[in-house]
């Protein structure tokens, strides 16, 4: 009876600490796209140095730690960090250019759509079906992402950074897939170093190119590390610690809660107070949050 109960215990406590995991994780993400916009450079600049710091940090760590970055590396593993890194630099991209084209309202609604990205792929590619609880959370968060977004006209540039932010949604989906399939088993420290790594020899050609020092403030630089230190290695090597214990929908659910921790933060730091109906939408995402994760926690 005893061993029944911790066995009952341990996947609870293992699931509530990858869900507060993943909160902090999306709050980080929330924090990308102020960052993104208040840094004056291109996409790829922003992409690239967010990668470089991201390494350095994350390799810093790992020497604290005392961690093999190289242990158990195989070709293998290496072909997996190459496909997820290159799906990662992708989002990171075409996020960046929403950012710069829409804004982060626009930029942070396509990104957080990914959830619904998910749920598709893996009906289509994996033949996984969506049960009727998880159509209604879904449904949830598609409506309230709706009522985050000030306005929608076809003819302005938010819509094409509307554009940008679902392409930045669908390679983030994928990578929350590749990562819960393929990465498994594997180190999140490594993984994350790998990753960032890759992104960074991928943009590099691109970055190097539109790369101007002087156009770089000190403001700029202070961003930048801010962005790959805490936003890039810290909450990405938190995502992927929080997929130890949840489902790829489950996190995609959470981390859809980034346009709101965006909003909140801009209302914190810059006075950009939300309407009515962008408060509505919060709402109902939080609402499908905290059911998904009570639904969870009632399977569990």
């Amino acid at each position: 009876m005893i061993a029944s109960d911790v066995n009952q215990i341990l996947p609870a406590t293992q699931h509530r600490n990858a869900l507060i995991v993943a909160h902090i994780a999306a709050v980080l993400f929330g924090l990308t796209g102020i960052l993104g916009a208040l840094i004056h450079a291109d996409a790829t600049i922003i992409t690239y140095g967010r990668a470089a710091f991201a390494v350095i940090a994350l390799g810093l760590v790992a020497q604290v730690q005392r961690r093999a970055l190289f242990k158990g590396l195989s070709w293998r593993k290496l072909g997996v960090m190459l496909v997820t890194g290159a799906l990662l630099a992708s989002h990171w991209v075409t996020f960046f250019i929403a950012i710069k084209v829409g804004g982060v309202a626009v930029a942070t609604l396509g990104f957080a759509s990914f959830p619904a990205f998910i749920a598709v792929l893996d009906l289509l590619v994996f033949r996984e079906r969506i049960k009727a609880g998880e159509g209604l959370l879904l449904l949830l968060v598609s409506v309230g992402l709706v009522l985050v977004v000030p306005s929608f006209d076809l003819l302005d540039q938010g819509t094409v950074g509307l554009l940008w932010g679902l392409g930045s949604g669908l390679s983030f989906a994928l990578l929350a897939i590749a990562n819960r399939r393929a990465v498994r088993g594997m180190d999140a420290l490594q993984v994350a170093f790998w990753q960032n790594v890759t992104v960074a020899l991928l943009v590099a050609p691109f970055a190097l190119h539109n790369f101007v020092v002087p156009g770089l403030q000190v403001s700029d630089w202070v961003y930048l590390a801010l962005l790959g230190v805490f936003c890039t290695g810290l909450s990405q090597y938190l995502f992927v610690k929080s997929l130890e214990g949840l489902e790829a929908r489950s996190a995609g659910m959470i981390i859809a809660l980034e346009p709101v921790y965006a909003i909140a933060c801009a209302w914190w730091l810059f006075g950009e107070q939300p309407s009515l109906r962008m408060g509505v939408g919060a709402g109902l995402i939080i609402l499908a949050t905290v059911l998904s994760a009570w639904s969870k926690e009632r399977v569990g």
